[in-house]
């Protein structure tokens, strides 16, 4: 298939994968038995998969088309920014979620207590109303500085993992 003479893009895709499957182990071993295989379908954690798939991307352009090329210039623009993202803006919002799930926490308590101490209605009713709904919120969007850089070296590898196997195939 043409889709896989496209060495950049392959790197790319791969180091996305690579880093979305490794989640699941890392977690287990630094958080235990309480996660989720679910994890490996989630944004955030270790490591980035966005750092990861930019860096794979700059790195095989790199190796492809040399550091002075136009393609690496953009690539490295783009990827700067998705790193920076994944640290800033993407991982305020998941610290605004864990604060916003701690706050209806907090608000359902004040309600029961409320509801128990003056309502005359059935109680029943009541806490029914005021159920909350199962809210979902996800609450690590945005990635520590920590698993930015081990995505980055994790897209360095698979880059040049991915090389390697072309290399042998005999495509590059």
């Amino acid at each position: 298939m043409i889709i896989f003479m496209n060495f950049p893009l392959i790197c790319a895709l791969t180091a996305i994968f690579f880093t979305q499957i490794i989640k699941y182990p890392i977690a287990r071993l630094l958080k235990g038995k309480q996660t989720s295989l679910a994890i490996v379908t989630t944004t955030g954690g270790m490591p980035s998969s966005h750092s990861a798939g930019v860096t794979a991307l700059i790195t095989a352009l790199i190796l492809e088309y040399g550091y002075a090329s136009g393609y690496v210039a953009i690539a490295t623009t783009f990827g700067v920014i998705v790193m920076f993202d994944s640290m800033g803006v993407r991982r305020q919002s998941g610290e605004q979620g864990i604060v916003l799930v701690d706050l209806l926490k907090e608000w359902r308590i004040l309600a029961e207590n409320y509801i128990h101490k003056y309502s005359d209605e059935n109680q029943t009713d009541t806490l029914e109303r005021i159920q909350d709904k199962k809210m979902i919120l996800k609450k690590y969007l945005g990635h520590k500085p920590a698993e930015v850089f081990v995505g980055l070296l994790t897209g360095i590898a698979v880059a040049f993992a991915v090389r390697l196997i072309y290399a042998r195939m005999g495509i590059l």
